[in-house]
């Protein structure tokens, strides 16, 4: 069920955060410990294209067997899931455990205000997006924040998965490729 127990160590991948803000955004412990526990993630941006990197992400999340809840004002349904149009409208059960965005880091300052009227405990920004007034002001209302990285990138990371597409994780692990990564066991 959970994420294999390799080390780990920092990836930047060319993030513009400095070291101190990568130790508070971008902590793999913090970023297990959200991959581990997360059963439903609600996406922002969720792209109905499935040429689209949230298309993709929320695909594979998908087969990794965590929930998705698409939130799309223009669609009515992604991946066989219900849309949302907005964060407010998400429902109360099953509690989300990560908000994932997909949207222009100029809509940031506003997505972290709605974030904040709800009971999300994470809000994850996606590769290039970077907001640290907003990320802060979550920061100090309780929230995890995780900023600059992919989440689906992460999970490969975690999961052993992702050198088999040619990234060097800096994880050591015993698996044999091919076994492939854990499933989740208790998807909703």
């Amino acid at each position: 069920m959970g994420l294999g127990s390799g080390l780990s160590c920092d990836i930047s991948l060319n993030t513009s955060l400095t070291p101190d803000e990568r130790r508070r955004y971008q902590d793999p412990l913090v970023i297990r410990k959200l991959l581990n526990e997360a059963r439903t993630i609600g996406i922002l941006g969720l792209s109905s294209d499935p040429q689209r990197a949230s298309y993709f992400v929320a695909n594979y999340l998908q087969k990794e067997g965590y929930h998705i809840l698409p939130i799309n004002p223009r669609a009515t349904n992604i991946l066989g899931k219900r849309c949302y149009p907005d964060i407010a409208s998400l429902p109360d059960s099953p509690a989300v455990d990560i908000l994932e965005v997909f949207r222009p880091a100029s809509e940031i300052p506003a997505i972290v205000e709605a974030f904040l009227t709800t009971r999300i405990p994470a809000i994850w920004l996606q590769l290039r997006l970077v907001d640290l007034p907003s990320a802060e002001r979550a920061r100090a209302a309780g929230r995890t924040v995780i900023m600059d990285k992919c989440l689906k990138m992460e999970h490969g990371r975690y999961a052993g998965t992702l050198n088999w597409g040619g990234m060097n994780t800096q994880i050591i692990s015993a698996r044999k490729a091919g076994t492939g990564p854990p499933k989740r066991q208790d998807a909703r």
